[in-house]
Order: structure tokens, then sequence, then C-alpha cells
């Protein structure tokens, strides 16, 4: 048994960037379809879900889908800083929770959405330009035609390797963590662990949720590192390292895995009939690897643009480009400063890690949130040069001054 649809715009893969990106698109005007591979949205979580109280309002998440962080804690093998502040800046989600809410509210706009739906075909038109997808789902094989595709298919990329547009990504985070119920939780604080024993290139992490249930992860840098993230968290668990025994007893809730990738804006993202949004694109802070907060505000932008270039008529690459042009402007030379802040963390020593953690302590709540955001704008820059005089700041911030 087969079906076939037809559509202005079809959306590949139901995590942020998807679900945004139909939300927005359904919600200036055109027919749009939402396919999952998996049984249900966010059947499996793949991200620890950190994020920032300032874009959550912005895009209006619930108070229920997330646990607000206050104070902001560092460990490295000899030395613990812990910046604070009196009102929440960042935030963890509730991962199944948030990406839910999103889809549902594409739902709620007209949008389509198809679950266990596994592509396994792209439908080319006689120029070689995507014109659609085939998949298989629980009645079979379908067919959807559509105007525009949008790949928001995460790390695999699924349609625009399909398309022989891109590779694999060369560098990438592989991150390993575990969903704990613990004893003894300060729900306000989440911990980045960094130095040899956590990880060789990347960082370990504790992030509360709330109701006494954290999140413990290592992520490894690839191909840095050989470590396995996987087997590295299990020590580091049972070895109870550094703010891990303050925790107390764990009971295991579930495990997560995930890549991201760590490419750098390295991806066109803007073909005739097709645009890349999310993972897929490479949208990724590479100083924490987060990415959830561009996936949502770019998807948005991708679903406008698509809904505009319907209307018009013209869905070529010139018509889908002003995506490409925002995402561009918005984060393009921030994301590259950060790199720069990255290849130098990846070469720390523990000792150097150590000093690092003396630099950071400096900083003001506000001044470490732009700063791990990768926020380098040039007036933060001339900012924390004004209020921070000391040589060593001076140092760690010299690679992104002056940064547009």
């Amino acid at each position: 048994m087969s079906e076939e649809h037809n559509y202005d715009l079809v959306v590949v893969g139901g995590g942020p960037a998807g679900s945004s990106a139909a939300f927005a698109a359904a919600t200036n005007g055109i027919k749009v379809a939402l396919l999952e591979k998996e049984e249900s949205i966010a059947e499996t979580v793949r991200t620890s879900g950190v994020t920032w109280i300032q874009n959550i309002k912005e895009f209006g998440i619930p108070d229920d889908c997330f646990n607000p962080i206050k104070n902001f804690s560092f460990c490295s093998p000899n030395n613990e800083v812990t910046i604070s502040d009196v009102v929440p800046r960042a935030a963890v989600l509730d991962v199944r929770k948030t990406y839910r809410w999103l889809a549902n509210e594409a739902k709620k706009q007209g949008v389509d959405i198809f679950v266990k739906m596994n592509i396994k075909n792209i439908i080319k038109n006689k120029n070689g330009d995507i014109i659609g997808v085939k998949g298989i789902g629980s009645n079979g094989e379908t067919t959807f035609h559509s105007k525009v595709v949008i790949d928001a298919t995460g790390f695999p990329s699924t349609v625009c390797k399909a398309m022989g547009f891109a590779t694999q990504w060369e560098r990438f985070g592989a991150g390993a963590e575990y969903e704990v119920k613990a004893e003894n939780v300060d729900e306000d604080t989440w911990w980045l662990m960094v130095g040899q024993e956590y990880s060789p290139a990347g960082y370990a992490w504790i992030f509360p949720l709330g109701n006494n249930i954290v999140r413990i992860g290592v992520g490894v840098g690839k191909p840095e590192s050989n470590v396995d993230p996987t087997q590295r968290l299990k020590e580091i668990m049972e070895k109870k390292l550094g703010p891990i025994k303050k925790l107390g007893e764990l009971t295991e809730i579930e495990f997560h895995y995930g890549l991201i990738p760590n490419d750098g804006l390295s991806r066109k993202t803007v073909f005739n009939n097709l645009i890349l949004v999310g993972d897929s694109a490479g949208q990724a802070n590479p100083l924490v690897l987060e990415g959830i907060r561009y996936a949502i505000k770019f998807g948005r932008v991708a679903g406008k643009v698509v809904a505009d270039a319907v209307k018009s008529g013209k869905t070529d690459e010139k018509s889908l480009y002003p995506y490409e042009e925002n995402w561009r402007k918005e984060i393009e030379s921030k994301i590259n400063s950060a790199g720069k802040v990255q290849d130098r963390w990846i070469g720390l020593t523990d000792d150097e890690w150590d000093k690092e953690l003396d630099i950071i302590k400096e900083l003001k709540s506000e001044e470490f949130i732009d700063f791990i955001k990768a926020d380098f704008g040039l007036s933060n820059m001339i900012k924390l040069a004004t209020h921070h005089p000391k040589l060593a700041v001076r140092q760690l911030f010299n690679l992104v001054k002056g940064k547009k």
C-alpha cells in the first residue's frame, strides 16, 4: 500500500529546528508537512538541554518546560569557582516536554505531522532540484511532493547528503549523559568540569532539572580525542569525581547520547527548493556545543522565508537566500570568534585550566553569560576590556576583540 501527498513545504525532522520552521511557515499561510522518523516527537533525547532565559522568553516557552539557573560553577583539577547572580540567566530544558510543545504549536497552525516516517529517497525534477521525498511509514511507502524541502534532520543531514551537497562533518562533539535522581541537588547551580580526567578535549557537566533530577554528562571533541564519552562518564561517576560526590546517592533514570557538529559555519545552507536549518546547517555554539536557541530562531526565519517564496511563485536559491543572509549576519562572526577560543581551550593542560578559572572568576554573571553564549559583539569586548584590566583577562579576549 502506498500514499501520495502534495504540500507547499515538507520539513524533515521533528526536533526544535523542524517544528519551528513548520510553525512559522504554516502561520504565514502555506500547507506544511512535518516528518519525524521516531514513534513520537523527542522519543530519544540527544541533548543536555542547556539554553538561556533571554531566548526562552523570546520564544514563549512555558515555565514548566525548564529549570532556571542562577549560579555557574567551574571545576578544574585543583581549582573551583562560582559566578552567582540574583536572577536566573540560563536554563536547563525538559527536552522532551519542550520539543513536544514546539511540535504542538506547529500542529495548532495546521501542520500535518507524520511520525514513524523514515525517509528513503529524494525526488528530483529534470534539472536535478529537489521536489519532494519518499519515506516508509506505518502505511507503507509514502510520497511527499513539495515546492520546498527543509532539512532539519540534525547531525545526520539526511536530505542534504542524499542531494550530494555535503559529506560527513569532520569535527564534532560526542556527548553521553545519565539523567539521575540525586540525593543532594542545588537546583540553582550548574557545573562545568574541565581537565584531562574529565575530558581530554571537552568538558563534563552537571545540569539540574528540578525535583532532585540532574543530568551528568561528558562531551569529547572528535577527532581531537579518541576517548569514548560513555566510558569516561561511567568512570567519573564511579569515582564520584569533583562535585559529583556532593550529589550523594544516585539513581539512574535514563541514558542519552548525541552528536553535534563542530565544523563552524562551513556549509552553504540554501539551494534551489532546499534549506538546511539547525544542526544540519552547523548552527552550534562551539564553546559549550549548544544550539537549541539557534534551531528555534533560525527555524522560524526559514519557515517565514519559505512561505514568502512559495507565495511569490519562486523557490529557487535566490528567493530562499534571505534565510542564509539573516543567520550569517547574526551569528557568523560570533561563531568564528568562539571557535578560536575553543581551539585554545582544547590545548590547555590541567595546570593551565587551573589558571583559566582564575580568569573566569573575575567576570560578572552577565559578562560570563555573554562569553559562554559566544556573544562576541564589539561593544561587549570593549566593556570587558574596560572592566577587567588584568593582563590575563585581556589575553583571554584578545582572540575575539574587535570582531563585529
